[in-house]
């Protein structure tokens, strides 16, 4: 991978910041280069809060992080978030000081949101961690474009059992408390920044947890992006048909009603596509912000929508001993679970969910 460090030399945390980056990406043979570069995969910035600028990036390619410092407290995520957008970043690393003491947050389009301690007694321990968690980030390939095909048999245009049985385990996950509201991007974008992360970012709208299941062969039904899982009604706007994965164009493959715009499907289709196509007895699956003690875990933090995160969750189910009643830990994020019904799901973890999921 190819970088480029975009910010003048500084005397100040930042400027620390960014040497220390160069000399870990260098250690680990990064090749640094300019920013012109066509080949450049990792743009590093920094940016003024009171003026973010966008790098402007020559390839989608392009893994674009930046800094910033900020003002620690409540409410971090709501305040942070915009300036990922308005700086058309793929990450931004929102740097706090409270009382002396300095965190790294590592916030992504789709609310991913790790944390870094700054240790002055160690410094090269604390670059190492930086880059164990930026590396999976910058090296990770997103499959969040969506295709959709007019072709959905108008027999299915107001959905089946199936498609009903999603809806009731919706309204059930939030029973159990389990889906936060969705993230309102409208209170906190401009509707130029709305349309910069989903030409970007392949993102309408972010929301907690989603859930599928099986419809026939490896197609299956699932939830859509940024929607409140408790209020799925609607076929091709709430609840979408998987078809297929075109690893082309990295891109899920929908059948949804002829004369209706879509909303595009969860980020995590492509995780979800893999298990269903490897193990025919797995008919639903549901994913939840919240953890379980003793379950196999994935060891990086992929971003979510990530083929290299489908493929580590992927990989547990195949090793568990039942993959039907799988119970897979997403390092720092969440967990996945598989089942022979929707129904079989909730009877496996009630009284056993965590609400929260612990950091590492």
């Amino acid at each position: 991978m190819r970088y480029a460090l975009l910010a003048p030399a500084r005397d100040d945390f930042l400027g620390r910041l960014i040497a220390g980056l160069r000399g870990v990406l260098d250690l680990h043979g990064h090749e640094p280069t300019t920013a012109d570069d066509p080949d450049l995969g990792l743009a590093i910035q920094v940016a003024d809060p009171a003026d973010p600028r966008p790098f402007r990036r020559q390839s989608r390619g392009t893994f674009v992080v930046t800094l910033m410092e900020g003002e620690p407290g409540a409410n971090l995520l709501q305040r942070a978030y915009p300036y990922l957008v308005r700086t058309l970043s793929n990450l931004l690393i929102y740097v706090t000081d409270e009382d002396g003491r300095r965190t790294l947050h590592f916030i992504t389009p789709e609310l991913g949101h790790y944390q870094v301690a700054y240790e002055t007694r160690n410094e090269g321990a604390f670059f190492e961690e930086v880059y164990e968690r930026l590396r999976p980030l910058a090296q990770s390939r997103f499959v969040l474009d969506n295709v959709f095909e007019p072709d959905l048999p108008e027999a299915l245009w107001e959905g089946n059992e199936t498609t009903r049985a999603l809806a009731r385990a919706g309204r059930r996950l939030a029973a159990l408390d389990l889906l936060p509201a969705p993230f309102p991007l409208e209170e906190y974008l401009s509707p130029r920044d709305l349309r910069h992360l989903k030409l970007l970012y392949g993102i309408g709208g972010l929301s907690y947890g989603n859930l599928s299941a099986r419809h026939e062969g490896n197609t299956f039904w699932m939830s859509a992006s940024g929607i409140d899982k408790s209020r799925m009604e609607v076929v091709g706007r709430d609840i979408l048909l998987v078809k297929d994965y075109d690893p082309e164009r990295q891109a899920m493959i929908l059948s949804v009603p002829a004369g209706i715009e879509p909303r595009r499907v969860s980020v995590d289709a492509i995780e979800h596509w893999m298990i269903y196509r490897e193990h025919p007895e797995v008919q639903a699956i549901i994913h939840v912000h919240a953890w379980m003690e003793g379950v196999p875990s994935t060891e990086a933090n992929y971003p979510c929508g990530t083929y290299e995160l489908a493929t580590a969750v992927a990989e547990l189910v195949r090793q568990a001993p039942d993959p039907a009643a799988a119970v897979i830990g997403l390092k720092n994020h969440g967990l996945t679970i598989t089942g022979r019904s929707l129904d079989d799901i909730f009877e496996r973890i009630e009284g056993r969910i965590q609400r929260q999921v612990p950091m590492s």
